[in-house]
């Protein structure tokens, strides 16, 4: 898919007078959460879940790190937001935000985030993180500069088995247990059947999500898959350089501390809803925290599709932005996914709609 890289304000003055907020010095207004206030404030902002027609462990955009050279140079601070599984915590290593929301459709994608949260927390570097994630023994040999393709390579090498995945299915619930978060049955089978998956496939795990549109362009969306998981941490942007949030341990430590200070908070929430995009408006307005970066994956087609478009701009009216702020888009406003060159440019060019 292709990325894009564009200014959020001007979708904001096409729709409302939306003031503009800067951030307090360091974001020194977002203060850790506790595990109440990590819960209620997840709690507070979610919708009821729908379906978004596709699997959600892994991420399928191979592409996603093509615009991180133009990133480079925006302020790091503010807010994240973002939609989907891993990629948001490379985009979190990179940018350094000082909080950080995923907000998904899918109530699957909030499970997989909780899970991902008691790894995080678990492990105490990457080589862990991954053992942990993937519920194989940690391999010899690897040190703290090791590339991720060394990380990996080594994993490869080691053999998986069930006693060692109930052993961290057990140390991941009773983490979990012990924050006291009244999770659901149906949510405890979610995170428990997700962890599941990463041990039975694996660091190649990968999405098997499939998206609408002719032929051609089914044929050109798969080349552009990755191959796994494994894939996606070795990915390199449009300079070659290494960026992934498992790429460096100082990228996966930047990510670590900010869930464990309960600042990667995912949301259960339509982007055209009524509630979830609000209320983590309004939430960072109290704060006098601007969001920096927007990263929207592919849901603008999703969006215009289901003739939403013009509730999600209003919904972007209500947050705190300014002209520093910006949208990261793996689409080119077409009403399916298209491949091709990256594509920048006004965001006024998408917004017509909302006129």
């Amino acid at each position: 898919m292709t990325h894009a890289v564009v200014r959020m304000a001007a979708l904001v003055m096409l729709v409302a007078a939306a003031p503009a907020v800067r951030p307090t010095a360091q974001g020194a207004a977002v203060q850790p959460l506790d595990d109440r206030e990590f819960w209620e404030l997840t709690r507070m902002a979610s919708e009821p879940g729908g379906g978004a027609g596709t699997e959600n462990l892994v991420s399928n955009e191979v592409g996603y790190l093509r615009v991180f050279p133009e990133l480079a140079s925006h302020t790091r601070g503010g807010a994240y937001l973002g939609v989907g599984p891993e990629q948001n915590f490379t985009y979190i290593a990179n940018l350094r935000p000082d909080v950080a929301f995923i907000v998904d459709i899918r109530r699957a994608n909030r499970d997989l985030h909780l899970l991902y949260r008691a790894l995080f927390e678990l492990a105490q570097d990457r080589v862990e993180f991954v053992s942990l994630l993937f519920s194989l023994p940690r391999p010899g040999g690897l040190v703290a500069s090791s590339t991720a393709a060394q990380i990996f390579a080594a994993f490869d090498r080691v053999k998986k088995s069930e006693p060692d995945f109930r052993a961290n299915l057990a140390r991941v619930t009773a983490w979990l247990r012990a924050r006291s978060w009244p999770l659901s049955d149906d949510e405890w089978r979610g995170i428990e059947t997700g962890y599941e998956q990463f041990f039975q496939f694996g660091p190649r795990i990968a999405s098997d999500s499939m998206h609408g549109g002719s032929p051609i362009n089914m044929a050109e969306l798969l080349k552009l898959r990755p191959t796994g998981y494994s894939a996606l941490m070795e990915a390199t942007d449009a300079r070659g350089e290494s960026r992934s949030f498992l790429s460096t341990e100082e990228r996966f430590q930047t990510v670590r501390a900010l869930q464990r200070k309960n600042l990667v908070v995912p949301i259960v929430g339509d982007f055209a809803g009524p509630k979830a995009l609000r209320a983590v408006g309004a939430w960072l307005r109290a704060r006098g925290t601007t969001v920096s970066t927007f990263y929207l994956s592919n849901v603008e087609d999703y969006l215009r599709l289901a003739g939403s478009w013009e509730a999600f701009c209003r919904n972007v009216a209500s947050l705190p932005v300014d002209a520093g702020s910006q949208f990261v888009s793996s689409s080119a406003g077409a009403p399916r996914p298209r491949v091709g060159p990256s594509w920048t440019g006004a965001l006024d060019a998408l917004t017509k709609p909302c006129r």
